[in-house]
């Protein structure tokens, strides 16, 4: 078996699956409140999409140490369609908020105090580990002067929103965590376009925040530039939200018509390598827009064990690379990946997954959970009234 071939796929979202019902079935949760069922059980698939995108990754690299895009367009497409689909979920979702509140109701102080306590925690955590692994690696010997090392740790603490430098010069610093980082900063672009959109849809915002706004989104342009395909992907999961609101679609959503043609778009992309086309990208938007309106495709992103794994989704795409990276490294070494058949390393990246679902359920409940609770509370105490 081919780490390129489909079944290698299929093999780990059923382990992954199997993983997720082994942790419904034997350990006690309490329930997640109800948010919008179908993009739950989505973000799973998507966050083993790129654990799997990488795993291909990682095999040609041992190979001939390039790190590049698969030439298979569908385990490209794992990794780029995904993450186009996690921006499409997080434009939905904020949208959606804003379109269902009054022009005065939005609450910016809680919306960024939320977002800090959401995802900052566990990406801390993430860089701890990285800093550990590197640090491990280079001997806990300085390859660089001070202030560089000192400047590299913070640029990384801060998402890398405006530099990502290499971490005690170690040459493969970014590949620690299959360079998944460089996501989060369009995440914190989007933030922090929030308000900005806000007033374009009539909702009262303060000026010095706009300010604040208007002075990000300047600086990440001036230090990323702008990468078209991926705005154009939380424009597309904008579009959602208005079908919601002002039309009668669920039904249709949700009917079985909807889920064929939701696979006739997803053999669409397909045909594409890279999601760098707007008719790549429109095809990837209708298959969300359906998602986002209620469509299950036949129960499937509905499941409960589905649903775990979107729970943990964000932990899986932080820790995925890291988990690779150190077992590549650590436990085998990379000459003895590199002397792995193509059907051994596809059966250790499946004795892989189950170890990423647990570590994965373990960061959600124990690092993830907790910070979105802390949120809850400080918002809890602005809300209430002085005494």
């Amino acid at each position: 078996m081919s780490p390129l071939n489909p079944a290698f796929a299929i093999i780990i979202f059923l382990i992954a699956y199997g993983s997720a019902w082994f942790l419904n079935k034997f350990i006690k949760k309490s329930p997640e409140p109800e948010r919008y069922s179908s993009i739950d059980g989505l973000r799973g698939f998507l966050a083993l999409g790129v654990f799997i995108h990488h795993a291909a990754i990682w095999y040609h690299f041992l190979q001939f140490r390039v790190w590049e895009a698969p030439v298979s367009n569908f385990y490209n497409q794992l990794g780029q369609t995904s993450v186009c689909l996690f921006f499409m979920i997080t434009s939905f979702l904020f949208i959606t908020k804003l379109l269902n509140s009054n022009a005065e109701s939005f609450n910016w102080t809680h919306f960024f105090i939320a977002r800090i306590f959401r995802i900052t925690p566990m990406y801390l955590v993430s860089v701890f580990v990285i800093f550990m692994i590197i640090m491990s690696i280079t001997n806990w010997n300085l390859q660089t002067d001070g202030l560089t090392f000192i400047l590299s740790i913070f640029h990384w603490c801060l998402f890398t929103i405006f530099n990502y430098p290499l971490i005690n010069n170690y040459a493969l610093s970014y590949r620690v965590n299959a360079g998944v980082f460089w996501s989060l900063p369009y995440e914190w672009l989007f933030y922090f376009s929030l308000p900005i959109i806000a007033v374009v849809m009539r909702k009262k915002v303060r000026t010095s925040l706009l300010l604040i706004c208007f002075l990000f989104v300047a600086l990440f342009l001036k230090m990323h530039g702008v990468v078209s395909y991926h705005l154009y992907a939380f424009i597309g999961g904008s579009i959602a939200p208005f079908l919601l609101k002002y039309t009668q679609c669920t039904q249709f959503c949700k009917s079985k018509t909807a889920s064929v043609i939701l696979a006739l778009c997803v053999l669409g992309i397909g045909y594409f390598h890279a999601i760098d086309s707007i008719a790549c990208i429109a095809l990837v938007a209708i298959v969300f827009t359906l998602i986002a309106c209620g469509n299950t495709f036949f129960g499937v992103f509905s499941d409960a064990n589905n649903k775990l794994l979107g729970d943990m989704s964000y932990s899986t795409y932080l820790l995925h690379g890291i988990l690779l990276f150190s077992i590549f490294y650590f436990l085998f070494g990379f000459s003895q990946v590199l002397a792995l058949s193509e059907t051994q390393y596809c059966f250790l990246i499946f004795l892989i997954t189950p170890i990423l679902v647990m570590l994965s359920y373990a960061a959600y409940r124990w690092i993830e959970k907790p910070g979105m609770l802390r949120a809850k509370k400080i918002t809890a105490k602005l809300k209430a009234p002085a005494r």
